[in-house]
């Protein structure tokens, strides 16, 4: 005789497969996926807020002064070269030389180059974003050699001696303060901007009147000075044979930048830093002489940038890059307390818990607009905490699993906030926690009744 027990458990009516546990974890991994595009949403706003601050500090950059490039001084000397041409006359079948004149430029740099700047930095704000500029009084010391043409062969009476120049090679003009006077010698000589016909190039020249270059003796010293106002940043072209930078500033987070770095007795406080730079003619691929035109020698520049060091756009878009994972893992959470008590949470309150955590990132990039990103962080993610956890109370009617709920949440949060914060640790802080947080997962999840 069959067992009663076993007649009715034969008998017993499936659960229709919508209302598996199967079912609502497909049901949950869908809702995560579609909330994926309001989180691109939340991506895009913040890479526009990003922009717009670009935007903004590139308005306040033309308007005070922007970057500052200075490449020079250079001696510039012209010389007369011949070309000839040969023709036959067609009548008389004799043959013809011509001889064409025209005139190219020697470039000497100096023997010696001495720069010592003194470089005050200020903030300025436009609405809820701020960008860094600058006053710059730069020193300019140094000597030339006499020129020498003789690795051109180039006759001496071809070489416009009483038409030498000196040159410099700069960027932002409009934002020079004062007249640049230059004391070569015993000239006194006074630079003048020229005409730029190249709209592809940023970079302008400074150049003095005539003077006779056969007063360059052996060690010519000269001497000038520049006040600039720019921004972001202040480089320099080592074209001396021996080039030693000083520079002096208030801005306590420079960023080296360039092809040289300053030496190592550079200081960095809280109230500014002090740097040294010296490069000698061994350490670029470049002589002291050049003939034709001058070379483009920017990447072979050096100095400093004056930026913001923490960019909150930065780190808004560091913390929407979590944004899945905080979705993902919350609903998992939720997903579980449902499979272990058995209270059935509908899949409308998933998604308002899902939106909910978007919110998180709408309040973050608002509040730090007009404050820290430490604090903004703190206000949005106990504002979301908070929601959750009170909604949470309806949903599972008792405050064990709520409270659960606000502890879980209060860990991923300060989870993710240390990943952000770290950068060379970051990867392997992340693993480690990943790596916890599934291992936790399989030990709850490990008696489950899936069916």
């Amino acid at each position: 005789m069959e067992n009663p027990q076993n007649q009715s458990q034969e008998f017993q009516p499936k659960t229709p497969f919508w209302q598996s546990t199967t079912a609502r974890l497909l049901m949950v991994g869908a809702l995560t996926l579609i909330l994926l595009i309001p989180l691109l949403l939340v991506d895009n706003l913040i890479w526009e807020r990003s922009q717009r601050k670009q935007q903004v500090v590139k308005e306040i950059s033309d308007k005070w002064g922007t970057d500052v490039y200075l490449y020079g001084p250079i001696v510039r000397i012209p010389y007369t070269v011949y070309e000839e041409s040969v023709s036959v006359n067609q009548k008389t079948k004799e043959t013809v030389t011509s001889r064409t004149a025209s005139t190219e430029y020697a470039y000497f740099f100096p023997e010696e180059l001495q720069n010592d700047s003194k470089v005050e930095t200020d903030k300025r704000n436009y609405g809820n974003y701020e960008s860094v500029v600058y006053t710059s009084r730069m020193d300019f010391k140094g000597k030339f050699s006499a020129p020498d043409f003789s690795s051109r062969d180039i006759a001496d009476a071809d070489i416009q001696w009483d038409k030498a120049s000196v040159v410099i090679k700069t960027t932002n003009l409009k934002s020079i303060r004062d007249e640049v006077r230059l004391k070569l010698g015993d000239s006194n000589l006074t630079f003048e901007p020229v005409f730029n016909n190249a709209e592809n190039d940023s970079v302008d020249a400074l150049e003095t009147g005539y003077f006779d270059a056969r007063q360059l003796k052996s060690a010519s010293t000269f001497q000038f000075k520049m006040t600039y106002r720019g921004s972001c940043q202040l480089l320099l072209v080592p074209i001396g044979k021996t080039t030693t930078v000083s520079m002096q500033s208030n801005w306590p987070d420079p960023s080296f930048t360039g092809n040289f770095l300053p030496a190592d007795d550079k200081k960095i406080t809280q109230k500014g830093f002090t740097a040294n730079w010296k490069v000698l003619h061994v350490n670029r691929p470049f002589g002291q002489q050049t003939f034709g035109s001058l070379p483009d020698l920017a990447r072979f520049a050096f100095g400093v940038k004056f930026v913001i060091p923490v960019d909150e756009y930065q780190q808004n878009q560091r913390a929407s890059k979590y944004g899945s994972l905080m979705i993902g893992l919350t609903f998992l959470i939720f997903f579980l307390i449902q499979v272990q008590s058995k209270i059935k949470i509908h899949i409308f309150q998933y998604t308002m818990i899902g939106l909910a955590l978007i919110m998180f990132y709408t309040l973050l990039i608002s509040i730090t607009e007009h404050s820290s990103f430490m604090f903004a962080y703190l206000v949005a993610s106990a504002a979301v905490i908070a929601m959750i956890s009170l909604y949470s109370i309806s949903i599972l009617k008792n405050r064990k699993f709520p409270a659960l709920i606000g502890i879980s949440l209060t860990v991923l949060y300060s989870f993710i906030y240390v990943i952000i914060q770290l950068e060379d640790y970051a990867l392997l802080f992340g693993s480690i926690g990943l790596f916890a947080i599934l291992g936790g997962v399989m030990w709850v999840s490990r008696k489950m009744e899936w069916s």
